[in-house]
């Protein structure tokens, strides 16, 4: 499968792009500084910047997939979504965040007391793209929450998958990086989630 991912570089997004080389796929990996993407097997890097609609479109043109894992407060929904269309891929996966998923009926993560105020702006501007996503009438999306503790680990390929609630067990509520882009991976190859958020979590 021929995949974009804007946002090559960052944590979840060099995961990401680890785990569509070793299955095999044409990855084009995008990222301001594409000096930075490792050379890896069927990796394509590519400069643009997340901002710029035009060139990203030209970018994007082309491909079965996008994705894209990019900081929320560092890039704007609606121009991502523009271009996505624009390019006239019909696929689209977003590396979600945790801070929108629930942890009772009607109560959101982000709204609760323990959450972090550092990364409240984050949080909050992944639940406006989720909002927006939710809106559209013709792309197929998909947005993937990742668990509340979301760090580097190991590639373990065992995890939960939920819906809208916050995933958790008796050491609380984390993913690896490693385990998430395998899950990512998973929904490209075998989509199960059209138009849905899910969440992975351990």
């Amino acid at each position: 499968m021929k995949i974009a991912l804007i946002g090559a570089t960052g944590n979840a997004g060099s995961r990401i792009l680890a785990e569509l080389s070793r299955r095999g796929h044409a990855v084009t990996a995008i990222a301001r500084h594409p000096e930075k993407i490792p050379a890896l097997a069927g990796v394509t890097p590519l400069k643009a910047d997340a901002n710029d609609v035009a060139g990203l479109t030209s970018a994007l043109r082309g491909h079965d997939a996008v994705i894209s894992s990019v900081h929320f407060t560092a890039s704007d929904p609606r121009k991502l979504i523009e271009a996505v269309h624009a390019a006239g891929v019909g696929r689209y996966l977003v590396v979600g965040g945790a801070g929108s998923l629930e942890v009772a009926p009607g109560v959101k993560l982000i709204d609760t007391p323990e959450f972090p105020a550092i990364y409240k702006a984050e949080a909050a501007a992944g639940g406006v793209f989720l909002d927006l996503l939710r809106q559209e009438t013709s792309l197929d999306w998909t947005f993937l929450s990742p668990s509340a503790l979301f760090v580097p680990g190991e590639r373990t390929g065992k995890f939960r998958l939920g819906g809208d609630r916050l995933l958790s067990n008796e050491k609380g509520s984390s993913i690896s990086f490693e385990d998430y882009a395998v899950a990512m991976a998973d929904e490209i190859e075998k989509p199960a989630h059209s138009r849905k958020r899910f969440t992975v979590g351990y």
